[in-house]
């Protein structure tokens, strides 16, 4: 199997997005600019006016922060440090493609510097940062999973760290239970339960990995261009790659609320 996904299309089943992968950042909105006074961790920093700004799209590897239920995530202060040297003390221009602010106030922005830089993406290159977007905050992402596919490709950073390797749908056990992850395996069955849809990758749906997308969801990806007559019938027999939190119901499973989240691998 490649180690890319075909032709770079990271969501082949929805490649009516394709087009629009070579856009930059013209599809989001100005959010004026901030000297970056101190990096928090590898993907959250402070600016002169006192905004503390998450990098939407991207998930760093953690540190504890003086909370005792976190551990300190391998290549946390490599990518803090990296995050130092693209940014602090730089005029930094923000931007947004989604939803502006979290719960804990922070600024949900893509970041670039003087010199043009996207930080995201920079980061991706460098193998510091996972992609982690959410069905309200979307902006070029699918120009993030390209990013991300070539680091892990080249085993870059974090992807040359067992902790962080992709999950086979056998390897999903407890310990994996409440952790972000990216899960690869083939679609064993799909099943359509009161508007749920339910893919199973693995003969007893009871114990093993599921991804599941609810009615609301599925409109996502109808509009992203998925064909609902034949969908979810159509990924059965399909190696998918799929990220996001795993919780446990009837054995490990991810809740898919957005297309990006799912890519159809070449075989």
């Amino acid at each position: 199997m490649s180690r890319i996904p075909l032709a770079l299309c990271l969501l082949a089943v929805l490649c009516v997005a394709v087009p629009g992968l070579a856009r930059s950042d013209t599809n989001l909105r100005e959010g004026g600019e901030g000297v970056a006074v101190k990096v928090v961790d590898g993907d959250t920093l402070v600016l002169s006016d006192g905004r503390s700004v998450r990098l939407v799209g991207i998930q760093a590897p953690k540190l504890p922060l003086g909370r005792k239920h976190i551990k300190k995530q391998p290549f946390a202060d490599r990518s803090k440090r990296a995050l130092e040297d693209l940014t602090l003390g730089k005029t930094l221009r923000l931007s947004y493609g989604g939803r502006e602010q979290d719960r804990y106030h922070r600024a949900l922005a893509h970041l670039h510097t003087p010199d043009g830089t996207w930080v995201q993406g920079r980061l991706l290159e460098l193998g510091l940062a996972r992609v982690y977007s959410f069905a309200d905050n979307r902006a070029r992402v699918p120009e993030m999973l390209i990013l991300e596919a070539r680091a892990r490709a080249a085993e870059k950073g974090l992807w040359g760290h067992k902790f962080y390797t992709v999950r086979g749908v056998l390897k999903t056990e407890t310990y994996d239970i409440d952790t972000f992850q990216v899960v690869a395996g083939v679609v064993h069955n799909a099943a359509r339960v009161r508007g749920r849809v339910y893919l199973n990758f693995a003969e007893d749906w009871r114990r093993d990995f599921t991804v599941t997308i609810s009615r609301k969801h599925a409109r996502a990806f109808a509009a992203f261009g998925v064909d609902m007559k034949t969908w979810p019938a159509s990924w059965v027999g399909k190696r998918l790659r799929v990220r996001g939190w795993i919780y446990w119901r009837n054995g490990p499973m991810i809740d898919a609320s957005h297309p990006e989240q799912i890519e159809v691998l070449e075989e």
